[in-house]
């Protein structure tokens, strides 16, 4: 329950219900989370604290927004082994917006670069790549 007395924000409070609902399987993968309205009423919120709780929830990449549909429970993507050779160096930035189109990563999700050692660079979506040596 929302506590409004306490020291947390609500919407940081709401975030952890809905984290807690998410990560315990009660939000299935591809589920679609109560409408911002529906939420704001059953938790006495404000639709201010609604949208806060959900910029939060997709910043960690919990959740997406696919208007006019609605906001759902992010789907794990399959991912995928990149091999670091001698020389080769990875790192993570945020992507450019048209970073995040062509890969089609979430808000909030960073890319890694993977820079070879013959100067060539590649880009992963860092939620969906696995590096190994």
């Amino acid at each position: 329950m929302i506590d409004a007395s306490a020291d947390r924000a609500v919407f940081r409070q709401l975030a952890d219900l809905l984290r807690n609902r998410i990560t315990s399987g009660a939000l299935a993968p591809g589920a679609p989370l109560p409408s911002e309205l529906r939420l704001a009423q059953e938790y006495g919120l404000s639709r201010t604290s609604v949208r806060q709780a959900m910029a939060l929830l997709r910043t960690e990449g919990l959740v997406i927004v696919e208007p006019p549909r609605g906001t759902f429970v992010r789907t794990v993507e399959p991912t995928e082994t990149v091999p670091l050779r001698k020389g080769d160096t990875a790192s993570a930035r945020m992507p450019t917006p048209a970073e995040r189109r062509e890969l089609e990563i979430g808000e909030g999700t960073p890319v890694l670069v993977v820079s070879r050692a013959d100067g060539s660079h590649e880009l992963y979506a860092a939620d969906r790549v696995r590096v190994s040596r």
